[in-house]
């Protein structure tokens, strides 16, 4: 971890001048190092930044946390001394004002007492990645993949910063099950561990972070759509919500198909499929209330079940055509016999035949029927 912390107070004021990187591996002990401060009594706390390179996003949302929690208790919390890329990070997430970061510390040099503080001694909330991470990932590297020490060493490592991977995946839960996301991220964890370096300098947590964060967020994008949405849609729709939020600014109105497809560079064909396909991530319960209904009927409900007369369907097509086959007057006769319900002495005096005459007949016909249906 690159931070050091010198500390000097007189009387409820307190000063820590940082230098080198305060990141979101590194502002959990500035974190804890402020409540200490406040538990003894500070209520006037400065953080000088002046020889801070390096300022992301995660610990000025620490900063803003520590401000609110000294407010809370009417103390103050300030940063001074910003310049360059910090100065730029401050303003640009548009907090520079409400820190104070251009206001000087108000300490002068001959009431800086300077004393180190050893982050090490410090522990922090659950939650964050050991200070020691760094260290037994980096000894990775200098053993054998195939030595049993390495796995060994590797288990080690990854069951000790497995509260982190969960707390990450609990911040996703609201939609999915956590321990579902608990996977996905214990699985980042793992590719985090592989693929760490430490000869780049940086903190294990400000490496395996993003990398647990961008599993779990593949997770959502893959895995969570009850229809699977292809990538090329899934791509487009991510540039369709960015041109959306720019042209709503730039023309005071809701940009139309054609609009977004002229800003894009697409055609108006690719942005109806994106539109759609955006419905299609999660299908409707049948026990979803029926659009347009005066009662409380549910969509399953307006869904029609199987009905017996479609396997007939085939049939009768077939039938059809066969029975086209058969000489006028068997015709005749099997209409009579099965749509007009007569008996055969009905069909015998309406056909000039003999009642014996029309029972061949229509054992006749329903054979010829029978065989070739059946062939």
């Amino acid at each position: 971890m690159d931070l050091c912390v010198l500390s000097s107070t007189r009387g409820n004021r307190c000063l820590l001048e940082l230098s080198g990187v305060l990141d979101y591996a590194s502002a959990p002990y500035v974190r804890q190092l402020v409540f200490r401060q406040l538990d003894a009594g500070a209520h006037d706390i400065v953080i000088e930044v002046s020889r801070v390179r390096v300022l992301d996003a995660g610990a000025i949302k620490v900063v803003l946390y520590l401000r609110r929690r000294a407010e809370q208790i009417g103390a103050g919390l300030r940063l001074a001394g910003a310049t360059g890329t910090v100065l730029s990070a401050l303003e640009i997430t548009g907090v520079a004002k409400e820190l104070h970061a251009y206001d000087d510390s108000g300490w002068p040099v001959r009431h800086r007492v300077r004393e180190p503080v050893p982050l090490d001694d410090l522990q922090t909330l659950p939650g964050h990645f050991p200070a020691e991470a760094t260290e037994l990932v980096g000894r990775l590297r200098g053993l054998d993949p195939g030595d049993p020490a390495r796995a060994r060493a590797r288990d080690e490592v990854i069951e000790l910063c497995l509260p982190m991977a969960r707390r990450l995946a609990r911040r996703y839960g609201a939609t999915e099950p956590v321990s579902d996301l608990t996977q996905v991220a214990a699985l980042g964890l793992v590719k985090a561990v592989d693929g760490f370096d430490s000869e780049r300098g940086i903190d294990f947590g400000a490496y395996a972070t993003p990398t647990i964060v961008g599993e779990i967020k593949r997770y959502f994008r893959d895995r969570t759509s009850g229809v699977r949405v292809p990538r090329r849609l899934q791509e487009l729709r991510l540039r369709v919500n960015a041109a959306r939020d720019e042209l709503v600014q730039a023309l005071q109105r809701s940009p139309t198909v054609s609009d977004l497809a002229v800003h894009l560079g697409e055609p108006e064909e690719a942005i109806i499929e994106v539109v759609a396909a955006g419905q299609a991530y999660r299908p409707l319960s049948l026990e979803a209330p029926a659009a347009g209904a005066a009662d409380d009927s549910t969509l399953g409900e307006t869904v029609g079940g199987d009905a017996p007369e479609y396997d007939l369907i085939d049939h009768r097509e077939s039938l059809r055509r066969v029975i086209a086959r058969l000489p006028a007057r068997e015709q005749r006769i099997l209409s009579l016999r099965f749509y007009g319900n007569h008996t055969q002495s009905e069909i015998a005096q309406q056909v000039g035949l003999s009642q014996m005459h029309v029972s061949r007949l229509l054992a006749h016909s329903l054979a010829f029927l029978r065989r070739h249906l059946d062939a």
